[in-house]
C-alpha cells in the first residue's frame, strides 16, 4: 500500500460524530443539498424505469454520485458555495475507477443473494393474487436466520466500501486499490463504523415517521457523512 496514506485509528464513539458533522455541514447550506439529492434520486429512479439496462446503469452511478457529494462537502468546508453542477462533479474525477466500483458492487450484491438463495432464502412469491402480509410471513417461517445474515453480508460489504469513492475522487486511485484502502480502514474503525452505521439507521427510521418527510434531511446527512467519515480516518492525507 501507499505509505503517503495513513488510517487513523478513532474511538468507536467517534462514529457519531460524523453524522454531527455531517448535520453541521447541512444546517449551514440546507437547500443546496436537498438540491443535490433530490437530483440524484430523480436520475436514479429515473434509470430504474427503463427496463432491463436502466438498472444496471443506475447501480453503476451510484459510487460516482457519492464522490459527488464528498467533493461538494469538501468545497464546502472550504468556503466555497454548493451549486446543482456539483451533483456531476464525480464525472470528473477518475470516472472509470468510478463506475467500476459500481461494477464490483453490484456483482457482490448479486453474488451474495444468489449464494443466500442457494440456502434457502425466498427470492419470489408464488404466482398470483398481489401477496399480503400474512404471505410474506408464511414464506419467511423459518428462514428468519438467512433474511438476517443476508442483510448482515449486504451491510458488512457496503461498510467495506463506504470510503472507496472519496479516495478515487480525491486521490486518482484504481478501483482496487480504493477497495483495498476502504477495507483496511473500515477494519482499523469497526467500533467508529459501527456506531454510525447504529445512528445512521436511527436518523432513517425516525425521518419515515410520518410519510417518509423526514428523508428531505435524512438523505443529505447520509450523503455529506460520507465525506466527514473519510476525512477523519483519513486525515493525514490531504486531497488534491
Amino acid at each position: 500500500m501507499d505509505a503517503s496514506i495513513k488510517v487513523a485509528e478513532i474511538p468507536a464513539s467517534r462514529g457519531a460524530s460524523w453524522i454531527g458533522e455531517a448535520w453541521r455541514l447541512f444546517a449551514a447550506a440546507p437547500l443546496p443539498w436537498m438540491g443535490l439529492c433530490a437530483g440524484w434520486i430523480s436520475i436514479t429512479f429515473a434509470l430504474l424505469i427503463v427496463p432491463i439496462i436502466g438498472g444496471v446503469v443506475a447501480n453503476f452511478l451510484q459510487p460516482v454520485f457519492f464522490a459527488s457529494f464528498a467533493i461538494a462537502a469538501y468545497k464546502q468546508m472550504a468556503g466555497e458555495p454548493i451549486v446543482m453542477a456539483d451533483l456531476f462533479s464525480g464525472f470528473k474525477r477518475n470516472l472509470r475507477a468510478l463506475v467500476n466500483l459500481g461494477v464490483l458492487i453490484l456483482a457482490a450484491v448479486l453474488a451474495i443473494i444468489v449464494a443466500m438463495a442457494w440456502i434457502g432464502l425466498p427470492i419470489a412469491m408464488p404466482a398470483g393474487e398481489a401477496p399480503t402480509l400474512d404471505d410474506f410471513a408464511e414464506v419467511l417461517q423459518g428462514k428468519e436466520w438467512i433474511v438476517a445474515l443476508t442483510l448482515l453480508l449486504l451491510v458488512g460489504l457496503k461498510g467495506a466500501v463506504w470510503f472507496a469513492p472519496p479516495l478515487i475522487a480525491f486521490h486518482g486511485m484504481g478501483t482496487l486499490e480504493a477497495i483495498r484502502w476502504s477495507v483496511y480502514a473500515a477494519i482499523s474503525n469497526l467500533g467508529a463504523l459501527a456506531v454510525y452505521g447504529v445512528f445512521l439507521f436511527a436518523i432513517f427510521f425516525v425521518a419515515s415517521i410520518p410519510w417518509g418527510l423526514g428523508l428531505i434531511v435524512a438523505m443529505p446527512i447520509m450523503a455529506i457523512s460520507s465525506y466527514t467519515g473519510y476525512r477523519e480516518v483519513f486525515e493525514s492525507v490531504k486531497p488534491q
